[in-house]
């Protein structure tokens, strides 16, 4: 007989304190998991020792011991210019070192005599800072949001931990992209170059105006949501189309959150506010510019990556785009030659979205209280990574850490339509008393699942429930007691999203939930099952998701169409309610199939849905 308990992730239970559980809090999940644990954390030492890390001599051990105890402030580094304020707090904490324009080979000199650095993006922290620091720096600051610039593996190998700053440049961020969306509209620079150059064409440059006119806001967080207040302000009707952006946070605000292809479809201005991930990469290309309004206007604040260049060159030639504005590009500084930035109907700058005096400064405070904060041991908030946990609890928990993160990568990728998630509920079946199974490594590695697929948020053991709660989206946990032997911690882990569509009907549970089950066999994850279904298909490469009708030769025929286009199958499971019904198909495929493959598959008679999922 099982028992249930149901217990609320820190996100509405804020006395489940990290810091008062008093356990080693360190895992890395932003690279690949490690059980060679650098460090072995007690209770009693803090996250980040500021002490340093050397090997001494016999001879040198104690007029190292003396010194120490003379000058026991950390020695910060700032490699490169930082605002005063941000300065004067770190040195109230540490001794700083303001040295700019250093080359690699003189900042792994000097990284050995250091606890800390920031670097702004002209700094690359690469493997071998942190080699050449021999153990001594516990942390980076990057005095702004991308960490590009910074190996994260290494950083992690070494113990050291990786903070960033991003939320002080957000006003400064959407008043650029405002700048731009209305110098664009009215031909503010064309006209100004040229008057410059002694001309005075008045009808040349007719722009057009925004009232009335619709912007779509792809991307909804923070600056999206920022530049949206504003283009009501302009008397814009604005929509948004973003995955987890809350439909009520939207509403206050008067903006409506559509799907990406009515969003492109309607919009007479498109402003982009996406990370730039592997599923954003070039998303405005000549597929998606093909399904636009003729005329659109577009403004990028984000990162050059989200847009197909060429592709936006070829639509602007063709009058499908009759005007761009950009921030920022593929390359930075892009060629001297692009097209695209020569193009008459293109506004550039370069990369000004962070550039006032007061986000300058707001960045420096930020990243100087995270550095110093880290450097006492606090846990930080823009932690983009993280130190790991003791050996022996990582292995036990490594293969459930893992199918937790496939669980809600797939989840994530389920949900269908704009009204954003709110909700998702995870149920861990467990033969364990409650005090001897910490699901909060699980429940990170679910959140990160379900975020970073679609954002540039890294997530970690320190940050997860402050970015799920800063994204609008509520954890919670329920406990399945089973009757058998706690030797293994966990039966299964159920992963559930209420209160959305999905792209894939039979995903959705008897109670109306997209539900996801998954267990670990001979240390592999596997999905066990999909909404009712009951299916058995290893989580590795990627996964097609088929309903279809419960006859002979469906598994053959697909997985025909499959060999014949030099597609590995690695696994295929089929459920179903009962003899000749329906049935659901999961097939594990080593490669992605091209969308020709999966037209072949849709188009079978028998086939009444299907999905294709990446891991």
């Amino acid at each position: 007989m099982a028992a249930s308990s149901a217990s609320t992730s820190l996100i509405s239970n804020p006395s489940l304190n990290l810091k008062q559980r008093n356990l080693p809090l360190a895992i890395n999940i932003t690279s690949q998991l490690s059980l060679n644990s650098k460090i072995s954390l007690s209770p009693s030492i803090s996250l980040l020792s500021s002490r340093p890390s050397l090997r001494l001599t016999a001879a040198t051990q104690k007029r190292f011991t003396v010194s120490a105890s003379v000058d026991a402030k950390p020695t910060i580094l700032v490699a490169e210019k930082l605002g005063e304020a941000g300065l004067e707090l770190l040195k109230k904490f540490a001794n700083v070192d303001c040295s700019y324009n250093l080359s690699p080979e003189e900042l792994c000199t000097k990284i050995s005599l250091c606890d800390a650095l920031i670097v702004r993006s002209g700094t690359k922290v690469s493997r071998e800072v942190f080699e050449s620091s021999r153990g001594r720096l516990k942390v980076v600051g990057r005095a702004g949001v991308g960490i590009d610039n910074v190996d994260l593996a290494a950083a992690t190998e070494h113990g050291c931990l990786v903070v960033n700053a991003p939320t002080a440049n957000t006003v400064a961020a959407a008043e650029h992209g405002i700048a731009l969306l209305t110098a664009m509209a009215r031909n503010i620079a064309q006209a100004d170059a040229s008057v410059k150059a002694g001309e005075w064409k008045r009808n040349k440059y007719v722009g057009v105006s925004l009232v009335g006119k619709t912007l779509a806001v792809l991307g909804f967080g923070k600056v999206g949501s920022e530049v949206a207040r504003r283009a009501k302000g302009l008397g814009m009707h604005v929509i948004s189309h973003d995955p987890y952006a809350p439909a009520d946070r939207a509403r206050a605000i008067g903006v409506e959150l559509v799907s990406f292809e009515e969003a492109i479809a309607k919009a007479d201005f498109i402003s982009l506010h996406m990370p730039l991930t592997p599923a954003t990469s070039k998303m405005l290309n000549d597929e998606t510019f093909a399904k636009m309004k003729k005329g659109v206007r577009i403004v990028n604040v984000a990162r050059g990556g989200v847009i197909d260049e060429d592709a936006l060159v070829r639509a602007l030639d063709s009058g499908i785009v009759a005007q761009a504005a950009l921030d920022v590009f593929t390359q930075e500084p892009p060629p001297k030659d692009s097209k695209l930035v020569l193009h008459e109907r293109v506004t550039v700058t370069p990369h000004l979205g962070a550039s006032t005096v007061e986000a300058q400064e707001g960045v420096a405070i930020e990243i100087a209280e995270a550095v110093v904060g880290a450097l006492k041991g606090e846990l930080a908030a823009t932690a983009v990574n993280a130190p790991m946990v003791p050996a022996e609890v990582l292995s036990e928990l490594k293969p459930f850490v893992e199918l937790g993160e496939k669980l809600g990568r797939l989840a994530i990728q389920l949900v269908a339509g704009g009204s954003g998630v709110k909700s998702v509920k995870v149920g861990y079946g467990t033969s364990r008393a409650p005090d001897d199974l910490d699901t909060r490594v699980l429940r990170a590695m679910i959140t990160k699942g379900l975020i970073e697929p679609i954002s540039s948020t890294f997530v970690n053991l320190v940050n997860a429930d402050f970015i799920a709660k800063q994204r609008g989206l509520r954890i919670t946990e329920e406990r399945v007691l089973l009757d058998g032997s706690p030797e293994s911690p966990l039966e299964y882990i159920q992963v559930q999203i209420a209160n959305v569509e999905s792209k894939f009907a039979s995903a959705i549970s008897d109670s109306g939930e997209i539900r996801l089950e998954g267990k670990v066999k001979d240390g592999i994850p596997h999905l066990t099952k999909v909404g009712s279904f009951e299916v058995d298909v290893s989580l590795e490469g990627s996964i097609i998701l088929c309903r279809q009708v419960d006859q002979p030769g469906m598994i053959g025929k697909v997985g025909s169409i499959l060999g014949e286009e030099n597609v590995n199958v690695s696994f295929m499971s089929v459920g179903r309610l009962a003899p000749r019904t329906h049935a659901v198909m999961a097939i594990g495929v080593d490669d992605q199939p091209s969308n020709q493959v999966l037209k072949k598959i849709g188009d079978i008679p028998a086939i009444e849905e299907f999905v294709f999922l990446k891991l």
